[in-house]
């Protein structure tokens, strides 16, 4: 007669999976039993007038009309200056030729302003006193249409 097949191990792995099966579907009978019938109504979160989420819908009292053509969907980030394109006076604090950029110094707010080599007309140096626009850049407002002041 031979012997069985089934060894120690192999038994000791056969009950722990029986015994993992029988607890699932244990949990799965308890979850069905103790759950509640979840509703649409359930689910839905309402914003109210300070942005904070709440279970209950806004009063329709509060509602306010707003004219859609009164919202602003631009940047507003340097608004003030990209529409103030009035000339501007300043100083060249500096300019590096080689690497063709530099910075002015507004006269009038104190302001530093990047300012490329592509956007000057007349050749610059440090310490010049020059006229510029002001415009959008990549990382904020810089000089435009940069020249030396008579």
């Amino acid at each position: 007669m031979g012997r069985s097949q089934e060894t120690y191990g192999k038994k000791e792995v056969k009950k722990k999976k029986v015994k993992k099966r029988m607890e699932k579907e244990q949990k799965r009978a308890r979850k069905k039993s103790v759950a509640k019938k979840n509703s649409f109504n359930d689910m839905i979160a309402y914003v109210d007038e300070f942005g904070m989420i709440t279970p209950t819908p806004p009063d329709p009292g509060k509602r306010q009309e707003i004219d859609p053509e009164s919202i602003e969907l631009d940047i507003t980030k340097n608004r003030q200056e990209e529409m103030n394109s009035t000339l501007h006076r300043g100083v060249v604090t500096y300019f590096n030729e080689t690497r063709g950029f530099g910075f002015i110094r507004d006269l009038e707010s104190n302001k530093r302003i990047y300012v490329h080599v592509s956007n000057i007309i007349d050749t610059i140096e440090e310490n010049n006193i020059v006229i510029y626009e002001t415009g959008k850049g990549f990382q904020g407002s810089s000089a435009l249409n940069v020249k030396i002041s008579e």
